[in-house]
């Protein structure tokens, strides 16, 4: 047997593309040729269970061996193999049409996933590293003769008979000289675990060295001898494919602790498992994250069928949880994956949506199961639930029942039984319930201590995403209105009919703040005299609410571009009933006067921690001087 021929594509030589275009990834060539030896090996176990083939399976082992002296890597396994006639059909019919348009679209292409998922180029990946590949195959059929199948990168090949004795397929590449690196043990591995790690089939990766007992020496210490063992390198059953019945909490922290050595045990996870309206297992873990917002993203890896696709999974995972750890594996998402397959196919939308419902579902089970164990993990899991409730309304509407506020004294609320906590005394005039919240509560204290005063109630906002988190949940409670603690003074923070009577004079209204402006002689510090009880701060710094929110989210990258930095415009509020105003008023001279509003002033910076540099040391010494 021997035939010469032409591999049936619409271009003279497709092999230097795509050599051209997927040399930016050429290592998936492994991944390529192991997942076709183990579909090959599958299909042979499918056809015997269902009596098409009748003969012994034998070892179903996918082996990868390298000679580095003959350069070559060889990927061999004992599924169906093929006859003369299938490899023409398979291997010689690359079965895209249009090459030219195919040449057009891909000539800047740097996506080999995309290249190759769209036209079932996995086999000739094997060309990215290879100056020649042979295919030894013998199939399962009876009376089948073995083939042997060469090319040497052109659209050349050539069909002679084989020497394979036993059932099952080894492609050999001929490495060329730019790909030497992948005649290295280790890099082989490396590859081997990224994406074979868990395919349901066993894959073996040459040999390793190992020592066993050898009984003892002369002196009677006991003897080791070296010998040469397997080394499978991959899991054929992880977790994932199991049912949760069958799976122990130690079962899954063990994974965890496989994919993420050196990692803190997680708190919780979610076992997915879903047929319809699309095939999708996995299991997804929250790991501990606090308030750190170095959150680690593209720690969720994707797998098509066991077989690893990527760790990028956005598209895929609703965004406010890539934060999350885990596996999902879907065989409706081709294992050659582009941004922009993900973005448009209907199944990774329809898996988007199932994943953040699971996630809600789940966090409703815990907090309605044990209310007491959910609050215990609220500092970690916080940040993905108030994630998900800015960015997707349907979470929102799940999560508000299990959504906790938490206020200064670490006492912890669902949405409405805070409002409940809060309703009588914090309704303003108008009838609006308004929240106070503090995003630092020990630089906000003085202020978190007069709202105590009044009876209110400050809750604590201050992890990386609150400063939207506040913006948000405003906009969805009904009649209410979100103000940090010393965005004013509570007078103003919430309004009732109950003003109290200013004692000072129109004249000396106008005086007093005169003083104050020459004390403090700083234009982005506006001065009012306001009537508050006796008992409040001489002098209060504060600034508007919706400027301290600009301020925050352009920290956060929010606030900048369209509205260009923002300056810092404070208020400073004195109070016009303290008795320190009287002193101020009766003082002997215009240096007085001005020494008592600037040490007023400053105490009311420093209560905010902005007094620094200069003005501390001279706010110290004029202290000193006044003792």
């Amino acid at each position: 047997m021997q035939e010469k021929g032409s591999i049936s594509i619409h271009t003279e030589n497709i092999f230097p593309i795509i050599k051209k275009f997927l040399y930016s990834d050429h290592e998936i060539f492994l991944r390529e040729l192991v997942s076709n030896a183990v579909d090959a090996t599958q299909k042979i176990k499918r056809l015997s269970s269902l009596g098409q083939f009748q003969g012994e399976l034998g070892d179903l082992t996918v082996e990868v061996a390298f000679d580095k002296e003959a350069k070559t890597i060889t990927i061999s396994d004992n599924g169906l193999g093929m006859t003369a006639e299938e490899i023409k059909k398979y291997i010689n019919q690359i079965a895209f049409s249009g090459a030219e348009e195919f040449l057009e679209k891909f000539k800047d292409s740097k996506d080999a996933k995309e290249l190759i998922g769209k036209f079932g180029l996995g086999f000739y990946s094997a060309f990215m590293v290879a100056s020649e590949v042979e295919i030894q195959t013998l199939s399962y059929q009876d009376g089948s003769e073995p083939a042997r199948w060469t090319c040497d990168g052109s659209t050349e090949f050539e069909i002679t008979r084989g020497n394979r004795t036993k059932r099952g397929t080894d492609v050999i590449l001929h490495v060329n000289l730019d790909s030497e690196e992948f005649l290295e043990q280790h890099r082989l591995h490396d590859i081997l675990k990224k994406y074979c790690s868990f395919l349901p089939v066993p894959v073996k990766f040459g040999t390793k060295t190992d020592w066993v007992p050898d009984g003892e020496d002369e002196e009677g210490k006991p003897k080791e001898k070296e010998i040469q063992v397997d080394d499978i390198i991959n899991t054929t059953n992880p977790i994932w494919t199991k049912a949760p019945a069958d799976l122990q909490d130690e079962d899954y922290l063990n994974f965890y602790r496989e994919l993420y050595p050196m990692t803190e045990d997680p708190l919780f996870w979610i076992h997915l498992n879903v047929d319809y309206p699309f095939n999708l297992t996995g299991v997804l873990y929250f790991p501990k994250v606090k308030n750190e917002l170095e959150l680690q993203r593209n720690k969720i890896k994707l797998f098509s069928r066991q077989v690893f696709i990527t760790d990028e999974v956005k598209d895929i995972v609703p965004e406010f949880l890539m934060l999350l750890h885990g596996v999902i594996d879907s065989p409706d998402i081709p294992l050659n994956v582009s941004r922009s397959f993900l973005q448009a196919d209907s199944n990774v939308k329809k898996i988007n949506s199932y994943i953040s419902r699971k996630v809600a579902d789940k966090l409703s089970e815990m907090f309605k199961n044990d209310r007491e164990n959910f609050v215990s993990k609220w500092s970690d899991i916080g940040l993905f639930v108030k994630y998900g409730m800015i960015s997707d309304d349907k979470f929102y509407d799940k999560a508000k029942d299990f959504a906790l506020i938490e206020n200064t004294v670490h006492e912890h609320f669902t949405l409405t039984e805070y409002r409940e906590k809060i309703e009588k005394a914090q309704t303003d005039k108008d009838g609006t319930v308004v929240y106070l919240y503090t995003n630092d509560p020990d630089k906000q204290d003085s202020f978190i201590q007069s709202a105590a005063k009044k009876g209110y109630d400050v809750m604590l906002m201050n992890s990386p995403i609150d400063s939207h988190f506040v913006s948000s949940i405003e906009r969805k409670l009904e009649k209410s209105a979100l103000k940090r603690v010393d965005s004013d003074i509570l007078d103003k923070l919430i309004k009732k009919d109950e003003p109290v009577a200013l004692v000072l004079s129109d004249e000396e209204k106008e005086t007093v703040k005169k003083v104050f402006e020459a004390a403090i002689h700083n234009t982005n510090m506006k001065v009012e005299i306001e009537s508050l009880n006796p008992d409040e701060f001489p002098v209060t710094v504060t600034m508007d609410e919706w400027m301290r929110r600009m301020k925050d989210m352009q920290k956060m990258g929010g606030g900048i571009g369209f509205y260009g930095n923002f300056p810092d415009n404070y208020k400073v509020a004195v109070n016009g009933n303290h008795r320190l105003i009287g002193r101020i008023l009766k003082a002997e001279s215009d240096e007085d006067r001005n020494k008592l509003a600037k040490q007023a002033y400053d105490l009311a910076m420093l209560s905010q921690g902005m007094l620094t540099g200069a003005d501390l040391t001279e706010f110290v010494n004029r202290s000193v001087s006044l003792i």
